[in-house]
């Protein structure tokens, strides 16, 4: 800012106050008035010494608007134009991102790895771009790259370097899953004596297959290609490694390659693996104990022996909290069946304790989750022709005699009539509300034993949350290198949405956490201004933690780029 003096072709001298600021768009320096003063010749009938008098006040404006007090003035005229691809409208939310992006010293592994190579892109400002609009705006990897002026980040890449860069981040992923947990332990601990460990599936958007992309189970009941993640949590809720495996491979299948690898490359001793139903086989217990670990799993009571189920449902032991939850447990030798070296079953007994509860809020839940699949079930029996294997889902397991064809999935014409398993109906209403857990842990109480269980719906939060505020499927990419950098950035975009999350103390969910995020935008006016125009209760305590107020109206171009670079220091607040 400075007092400007123009000379008028009449010879007398006019004054105004200017000041200069960079025009991007423009590529140069540009100068704008900020107050019009007058005539020096005029001028020196009211002050002594004009120049010196309002030299004093531009100093006073100078230091006014470097403590951001001076009422900024813009100017629009009604025939101004928008400029072409001029990106007006950019977001501010994913500064707290930036924040715990560079607290974990992302940037700092991608630089020192890239420094050794001829890559001549920055993946670092690539996975900025893929994890924030991962977390804020998810996307195809063509679609991201064309919102890429959506941040205040340097976007001199095309879209091909974004496809490289997959390449180079799948060749360090596994490095990097290590150096995010270091930073983890060294920033907020990590508790590693409980690991959760789940399984599921994304499927892809194209048809084809290969190694990795195949035809199984789907969550979405989908006939498309899929593939499978393991992923490992600690007991905090923030995710620890995943790893990929084909599409067609059995869930109980990934966890000991998982938990080997997991324990030799991440230096951990004893642990507990907290699992669903799935991981529950005689093989993966034996491997568990034999490694010395522990482990807490639930079990399937319509998949059970019959002494198990009569347990169940005999009433003694069963102590009553209020009138809708019991519970009991007991310690019992149970025969499990490993497979041997030379592929046969064998015969182990393994000591566990055995915790059994019954809840009526979950026996009303089975029998009216139920109710519609027999609705379906009586359909099919009724009108066989309307379905196939895939359409007949969960309730052809209630018809008897059904079979289906093994190339088209119809329902083959019965010799026998179509009828409703009235018997395994009556069998499953029985155990409705009947939950069983089974655990290496004999030692600790039943009702702690229960507690860590229940804890393994953080993980199953977590795919929820990669399947619909990351969007991470349908995957678009078909190279197995590309999708397994896809699932990286998803990776590190829910580790950062966990710690977002842990240090505003749960009290908003992810989802609620991003969509504020994803509105903290702003507009460009002039002259380096831009204008906000949302703020909420989210916000609000998101400032009180990072230290980033998004209350503010206004601000120029330069503080805002003074915010972002203080992010980028590695400050953490926690």
């Amino acid at each position: 800012m400075y007092l400007k003096k123009t000379p008028q072709k009449n010879g007398r001298i006019y004054l105004s106050v200017a000041d200069g600021y960079y025009d991007k768009q423009k590529g140069h320096a540009r100068t704008v008035t900020i107050e019009k003063l007058g005539y020096l010749d005029e001028l020196e009938k009211q002050y002594d010494d004009p120049i010196a008098f309002f030299s004093e006040k531009v100093q006073k404006l100078k230091k006014a608007k470097a403590e951001q007090k001076m009422p900024v003035s813009i100017d629009f005229f009604p025939e101004e134009k928008l400029e072409r691809n001029l990106t007006y409208r950019k977001n501010f939310g994913y500064a707290v991102l930036s924040q715990i992006y560079h607290d974990l010293e992302i940037n700092k592994f991608l630089i020192n790895r890239q420094r050794s190579t001829k890559i001549d892109f920055s993946s670092n400002n690539i996975m900025k771009l893929l994890v924030y609009s991962r977390l804020l705006n998810p996307a195809s990897k063509r679609k991201t790259f064309e919102a890429r002026t959506r941040y205040f980040e340097k976007d001199n890449y095309s879209l091909d370097d974004v496809y490289r860069c997959l390449s180079f981040l799948n060749k360090h992923s596994s490095t990097l899953q290590l150096w995010i947990n270091d930073r983890i332990k060294q920033l907020y601990g990590r508790d590693s004596d409980l690991v959760y460990y789940d399984v599921t599936n994304y499927y892809f958007e194209i048809d084809d297959t290969d190694e990795l992309r195949k035809k199984g189970v789907s969550k979405e009941h989908r006939p498309n290609p899929i593939v499978q993640m393991g992923l490992f949590m600690d007991a905090m809720g923030i995710p620890i490694t995943f790893q990929l495996f084909p599409g067609n491979i059995n869930d109980c299948l990934t966890l000991r390659p998982n938990l080997s690898r997991i324990q030799k490359e991440y230096g951990l001793g004893k642990v507990i693996i907290v699992a669903d139903k799935g991981m529950n086989t005689g093989d993966n217990i034996y491997y568990i104990l034999s490694a010395k670990n522990g482990y807490v799993f639930s079990m399937s009571l319509r998949g059970a022996d019959k002494e198990l189920k009569n347990y169940v449902l005999n009433e003694d032991g069963y102590e009553w909290y209020g009138t809708e939850y019991k519970r009991k447990s007991r310690l019992y030798p149970r025969t499990i069946l490993v497979t041997a070296t030379n592929g046969k079953k064998i015969k182990k007994v393994v000591d566990e304790k055995q915790v059994v509860f019954y809840s009526e809020k979950y026996a009303q839940r089975a029998k009216a989750e139920r109710a519609a699949t027999i609705t379906k079930a009586l359909d099919l029996i009724n009108n066989p022709g309307k379905y196939t294997r895939a359409t007949s889902y969960g309730a052809a397991g209630y018809v008897k005699n059904i079979n289906f064809d093994k190339n088209t999935g119809e329902i083959i014409s019965p010799q026998k009539i179509l009828q409703l398993d009235e018997d395994k109906l009556r069998e499953e209403e029985a155990l409705d509300g009947y939950y069983a857990i089974i655990t290496s842990e004999y030692k600790v109480s039943a009702d702690r034993i229960i507690e860590i269980y229940r804890g393994l719906w953080k993980i199953e939060e977590s795919f929820r949350i990669t399947k619909s505020d990351l969007e991470a499927r349908p995957v678009y990419v078909s190279r197995e290198d590309h999708i397994q950098a896809h699932f990286l950035t998803c990776f590190v975009a829910l580790v950062i949405a966990r710690i977002l999350e842990m240090k505003l103390e749960h009290k908003y969910s992810i989802g609620q956490l991003l969509d504020s995020l994803n509105k903290a935008e702003c507009t460009h006016m002039k002259q380096n201004y831009y204008l906000f125009d949302y703020y909420d209760d989210v916000l609000e305590d998101i400032k009180n933690v990072f230290n980033i107020d998004f209350s503010k109206r206004v601000r120029s171009l330069g503080e805002i780029k003074k915010f972002l670079a203080d992010t980028k220091k590695g400050k953490n607040t926690l």
